[in-house]
């Protein structure tokens, strides 16, 4: 039940902050909520209340459909990270005025409840609603605090991701159908179904589509840059820190399980796209000038890295992947965030037209430093344990893969510690005299994100053993 009553938190939490017409009062109110529904899933976590159905209700009669929501060890890490980073990124956005902040701030959480929904629910017709339901909320941030040509850019990843949601949608419909009379939408039910090799790939590939959509996967990540550079910094965060963790989540539960053969069968296609993907992002992420768009074309890179170690099929593969989730939520969260730190001081985000930062801040500079050197994968902290699991995966799926997968540690090493020479040990190139280091508040952003970072860097068994018991299920 406490499951239920950390669903229904973030759903009262985004009413209420959307009933209070003062923003002062909206912010402390999401905020607030946050925090509660982040203790909530610590205590859960530390109980050990994992369990395959915490609460099961009938929708409607013996249509099959159920909500029913429950929490296993993959669940638990995914909302672990989701309530962990949403107070952190609505903190983000305290010294910023928005228009109807209370709308603002209410979306935030409602995108939260959605997304803790997405990853406990355990019937397919819910699983679908949350993942509709929480593009409703990211399409407003975008669409209505975004940037230049916010209108076209966020229709066109409100079409990209919709269609890619219908694909999924015919997959969970074709599987409903062919379980026993009478149908279930159940995971249970759906996952007994034994499908012929045609309508198994034929339900491969829709969810494959759906899923390269949301994480994105190379062809499909045309919508992520412009949107990652186009949102709010908040919308942003959400949508590289938590959203696109339900595309590796939709891999790991949907597809690993229900379509096995044609995953043995197709499963060099999504590796080659991932690995493809990784290449590409990163060779255009090193010709970027303005720090947002090049953040987000290092998330196109990383992520490829993490599909293409789902789609591996093989137990290295499969725990890099999912401790990879958590910790580019982190990273990514967190270099989004000092990017913002640095726009509200100089007004800019051109690398061409920033330099000699650390000598104003070196607090800036120090954590700076920190988020990169975890996105490069230095050895102790939480980018090194998932690209390491990840490549070692690959490496025994094919090693040539691996060879050219790992040249993803050597490019992101080459923009990000350029970048960060020039950011912030070139040549100063504008002067502010007033100019501050970070703030109280900003060093309470930041310390969370770091701890974790060197957490899962130096003991990443903590977390891997939370999701031990489900990933040993979906590797037999």
């Amino acid at each position: 039940m406490i499951l239920l009553v950390i669903l229904l938190i973030a759903l009262l939490t985004s009413a209420l902050s959307f009933m209070s017409q003062e923003g002062f009062r909206a912010k402390w109110i999401a905020f607030s909520g946050s925090i509660l529904v982040f203790i909530l899933s610590v205590y859960i976590t530390i109980n050990n209340c994992e369990c395959h159905t915490t609460f099961d209700r009938a929708l409607a009669g013996n249509f099959g459909a159920h909500f029913s929501i429950g929490m296993d060890g993959l669940s638990n890490l995914l909302i672990l990270l989701t309530t962990f980073l949403t107070p952190l990124i609505i903190l983000s956005a305290f010294n910023r005025t928005y228009r109807r902040p209370h709308v603002f701030y209410g979306l935030i959480m409602m995108m939260e409840m959605a997304l803790i929904g997405v990853f406990s629910a355990r019937d397919g017709l819910m699983f679908y609603i949350f993942w509709e339901l929480a593009l409703i909320p990211i399409y407003f941030i975008c669409g209505l605090w975004g940037s230049t040509d916010k209108i076209r850019i966020t229709f066109k990843f409100f079409v990209y991701t919709l269609l890619g949601s219908l694909f999924m949608l015919i997959a969970l419909i074709s599987l409903y159908l062919a379980t026993p009379t009478p149908h279930s939408f159940s995971f249970e039910a759906l996952y007994a179904v034994r499908m012929s090799p045609h309508m198994e790939t034929l339900v491969f590939a829709a969810f494959f589509v759906a899923f390269a959509i949301k994480i994105p996967i190379f062809p499909f990540h045309t919508w992520q840059p412009d949107t990652y550079t186009t949102a709010p910094y908040q919308g942003s965060m959400l949508l590289a820190g938590i959203m696109l963790k339900m595309g590796i989540y939709g891999i790991l539960r949907f597809i690993i399980p229900l379509c096995p053969n044609a995953l043995a069968e197709w499963g060099w296609l999504a590796v080659l796209l991932s690995v493809t993907g990784i290449i590409y992002a990163s060779v255009i992420a090193i010709r970027q000038d303005n720090l947002k768009r090049m953040i987000a074309y290092a998330s196109i890179a990383h992520v490829g890295l993490i599909a293409a170690g789902a789609f591996v099929l093989n137990a290295e593969g499969i725990r890099g992947a999912t401790i990879q989730m958590i910790s580019h939520g982190i990273n990514v969260v967190g270099l989004f965030a000092m990017i913002e730190m640095i726009q509200v001081r100089f007004k800019t985000r051109k690398i061409s037209e920033l330099g000699g930062i650390a000598g104003q801040a070196p607090v800036m500079a120090t954590f700076f430093m920190i988020m990169i050197l975890a996105t490069v994968a230095l050895p102790l902290t939480n980018g090194f344990v998932g690209e390491f699991l990840l490549l070692l995966g690959i490496f025994e799926y094919m090693p040539w893969v691996a060879g050219v997968a790992g040249l993803t540690i050597v490019f992101t090493a080459v923009y990000l510690l350029w970048m960060n020479q020039r950011v912030m040990f070139g040549k100063p190139k504008l002067i502010l005299p007033d100019f501050n280091d970070l703030t109280t508040r900003e060093i309470l952003i930041l310390s969370p994100l770091v701890i974790m970072i060197l957490w899962i860097g130096i003991y990443p068994a903590t977390f891997l053993n939370i999701a031990e018991p489900a990933l040993l299920g979906l590797i037999h």
